[in-house]
């Protein structure tokens, strides 16, 4: 089985346990009302060999499931053999990538919390080089470019015919943290400029007057599907990554980034942040 079948099958086990859970039902139960086994469904879950997307739309219907997320559901099922673009880098990407760059492909909407670096989708090709020349693991200059090339290949859901509606929240570190060199940094300052007058991206800039806040563990983001029911928390660690998808690790995120956007600056007020920044550079 390819690494493209493994992400995409992972997304669809998801969030078919997700229905599943939201209804309260037994794996036993959920078989017999489709006519699979119990071992059938868990495999459903479990991201273990092919599926049928005519079980999936049946399971679906038993769940409860609304038509979009039905629908939702379905194609993907339908997709799961699914090239994307990414599979021609296939010995660069980690496997946490592959699936990140799943569900980004799907994705409609993306909430961003950055403490530490710009968020890849808004990194210059400059900047992104330079964090890759910082990797604790010495990496060859093809390697380097290779990844690099990839960040900004994924950049694309931005200018896509409906593109992703990005909400990025800067710790103010962000954008003092000199990455590169100065001229790498203004040319980073620039682009989160000329992100801020997009009208799919919003981006704050949350100051270091604010204090303490409700994400002080670290960076994360948010994942909106088409549908709810298709709503994953990425958080990346410096020893790996995790995709959160229970309904109160959800409720939990999306409730810190409320708070976050609250703490935050305006859009207006933090475009001039970032210019005063730059001056200073």
């Amino acid at each position: 089985m390819s690494e493209r079948t493994t992400t995409r099958r992972r997304q669809l086990g998801a969030v078919m346990r997700k229905l599943r859970a939201r209804k309260g039902m037994t794996l036993e139960e959920a078989g017999r009302l489709v006519g699979v086994s119990k071992a059938t469904v868990s495999r459903y879950e479990t991201q273990a060999g092919p599926v049928r997307w005519i079980v999936v739309d049946a399971l679906c219907r038993e769940y409860g499931a609304t038509d979009d997320e039905r629908e939702t559901v379905v194609r993907l099922a339908k997709d799961s053999k699914q090239q994307g673009w990414w599979s021609s880098f296939a010995d660069s990407i980690p496997e946490h990538m592959n699936l990140l760059l799943t569900l980004e492909d799907e994705a409609r909407r993306e909430s961003h919390f950055a403490c530490i670096y710009v968020p890849g989708l808004l990194q210059t090709r400059a900047y992104s080089t330079a964090l890759q020349k910082a990797n604790e693991v010495p990496l060859s200059t093809d390697e380097i470019e290779r990844l690099v090339d990839i960040r900004m290949k994924r950049q694309e859901i931005l200018t896509r015919p409906e593109p992703l509606r990005l909400w990025a929240i800067l710790d103010e570190s962000v954008i003092r943290r000199v990455v590169g060199s100065p001229a790498v940094m203004r040319e980073q300052l620039d682009r989160l400029l000329e992100a801020n007058e997009s009208p799919h991206i919003t981006l704050q800039v949350l100051p270091f007057s604010k204090g303490a806040h409700s994400a002080a563990l670290g960076s994360f983001v948010v994942i909106g599907g088409k549908q709810p029911a298709l709503d994953v928390v990425y958080v990346d660690f410096h020893t790996g990554s995790l995709f959160l998808e229970k309904e109160e690790e959800l409720d939990r995120y999306g409730l810190a980034f409320d708070y976050l956007r609250a703490q935050a600056l305006d859009m207006e007020a933090s475009s001039d942040l970032i210019r005063r920044v730059r001056k200073e550079l």
